[in-house]
């Protein structure tokens, strides 16, 4: 390649604006966070519903622009000039797909070049309960004519350690999963996917990353891991899925939620959140966060 080629090259990518939505949620946090090692804060657009929220992120440079997936009129503006998009799942259960839909349409009109969307492990046969919705949205991005890459995550390990002090204080887990193994992986690892697959510049269009972690492990073995390191006695009771489902509305989950949740532990006894195929590890250059050290952050919270 020539200098001058070269000089193109390089003004072509300082051009490029990289866009998130959800930007002040769990996940859209950790992957700004990824994206600011390697880019100009110049670069970066945080798409939020209450920009007010976000001053964090304006302080530091991003454009924080107000895109709330209710309200379509905010979404082509929020998209202008964006050449990149990561489309992160709205956590609206049951009104996700014209949610995501009013994004995609907003972005094919806005002329944005690449939508990189956070699905679910191995969504066009899960039996997962969040996998219907993920699997209309991949639909409408096939649709839209827009270029696109599917990360279809596994579970968040911290979706087992957010609850601990409830465990610690009942010493026990509930759930429905049997012997199932659980090959889950820590948030900021499918962040640092989400940002480097947003920047990549090797061709990645049209890519479905089946994405889940290193190490798998038993709802017992997640128990008695826990017992290990706090001190206190954790067990697994495993129940039927009904049941299951009626101890998360006790413990005041709303029924819809509830129900998902139930059903995605059962089905998960059955390997639909297994992976051994290591494409995080990979994409993240390091191996995936480890049960262990994930429960350690959260005991020392």
């Amino acid at each position: 390649m020539t200098d001058a080629n070269t000089a193109e090259t390089k003004s072509t990518e300082e051009r490029t604006m990289y866009a998130v939505t959800g930007a002040t949620g769990r996940l859209g946090g950790l992957v700004i966070t990824a994206l600011l090692r390697t880019l100009p804060a110049a670069q970066i657009a945080a798409l939020v519903r209450t920009p007010a929220k976000a001053s964090p992120l304006a302080e530091k440079g991003i454009a924080v622009r107000e895109a709330d997936y209710n309200r379509p009129e905010t979404l082509r503006p929020a998209l202008a000039g964006v050449d990149r998009l990561l489309l992160i799942a709205s956590s609206d259960l049951g009104h996700r797909v014209p949610q995501h839909k009013a994004v995609i349409d907003a972005a094919r009109a806005a002329g944005v070049k690449l939508i990189v969307y956070t699905s679910v492990l191995r969504a066009d046969t899960s039996r997962l309960a969040v996998a219907e919705e993920h699997r209309q949205t991949e639909a409408l991005l096939k649709a839209s004519g827009v270029s696109f890459v599917l990360l279809r995550n596994g579970w968040y390990t911290e979706n087992y350690t957010f609850s601990l002090p409830t465990v610690l204080e009942q010493g026990a887990i509930l759930g429905s999963t049997g012997e199932g193994r659980i090959a889950s992986a820590a948030r900021t690892d499918y962040a640092e996917a989400a940002a480097a697959v947003l920047v990549a510049q090797e061709e990645v269009e049209g890519q479905i990353y089946e994405l889940a972690g290193d190490e798998a492990f038993t709802m017992a073995e997640l128990a008695a891991e826990i017992t290990r390191q706090s001190g206190t006695n954790v067990v697994y009771n495993d129940l039927p899925e009904a049941d299951y489902k009626a101890a998360l509305v006790r413990s005041g989950l709303p029924d819809a939620y509830a129900a998902s949740f139930a059903r995605s532990s059962a089905v998960a006894g059955h390997g639909e959140l297994f992976d051994d195929t290591h494409q995080l590890s990979r994409l993240i250059g390091r191996p995936t966060t480890s049960l262990k050290d994930t429960i350690t952050s959260a005991l020392q919270r």
